[in-house]
């Protein structure tokens, strides 16, 4: 069982940057895949980026890529996503999720077994 919390959430001018971070609990925490997903209001909820249990790699949905980065602290049991150049339509709730899966990335996520509660980040214009 793992748990996972979100933070660092916000309210920031377009342009501007947050990052955000996700701790987990427990002591196997390196041998999970994470991911980022978010979801705007009257939307579904939709892939930001992903990264493998090692931190070798790296996934982003396209809307992302060139502005996101994820990474983790596997000592720290925390995995972050760095967002920068913020758009109005990055504005969502953001989930980080967890696959106990060593190997590569998915950003599928049926694939995933546990989810944080959220954090909002809003973009104003």
């Amino acid at each position: 069982q793992v748990q996972l919390v979100e933070s660092g959430g916000g309210l920031v001018q377009v342009g501007g940057s947050l990052r955000l971070s996700c701790a987990a609990s427990g002591r196997t925490f390196s041998s999970y895949r994470m991911g980022w997903f978010r979801q705007a209001p009257g939307k579904e909820r939709e892939f930001v980026a992903a990264i493998s249990a090692a931190g070798s790699s790296t996934l982003y949905a396209d809307s992302v890529a060139g502005r996101f980065t994820i990474s983790r602290d596997n000592a720290m049991n925390t995995v972050y996503l760095q967002m920068i150049n913020l758009r109005p339509e990055d504005t969502a709730v953001y989930f980080c999720a967890a696959n106990p899966v060593r190997w590569g990335v998915t950003p599928n996520p049926a694939q995933y077994n546990y989810w944080g509660q959220g954090t909002q980040v809003t973009v104003s214009s």
